[in-house]
């Protein structure tokens, strides 16, 4: 099982990392897609930078791409 993570920014982002960090120590597939916005507020909000976060995620998808894998409705 695989989950989708969303993380849009502002002091919510601790509960996406978090999130992340968690299935990842499951291994549990994840897949990250992060605002603009999101991007900003890690290293105002959190100690970690946008490259940790990243990390965390079994793949990222950026939020611009409107042909990712998680944009289907076969995903």
């Amino acid at each position: 099982m695989g989950l989708i993570i969303g993380v849009t920014g502002s002091t919510g982002v601790i509960y996406g990392i978090r999130m992340l960090e968690v299935l990842k120590k499951l291994s549990i597939e994840s897949h990250l897609v992060m605002s603009e916005w999101a991007e900003k507020c890690i290293p105002m909000e959190t100690h970690h930078d946008v490259n940790y976060v990243k990390s965390l995620a079994t793949t990222i998808s950026d939020e611009k791409n409107m042909a990712a894998s998680v944009s289907s409705g076969t995903h």
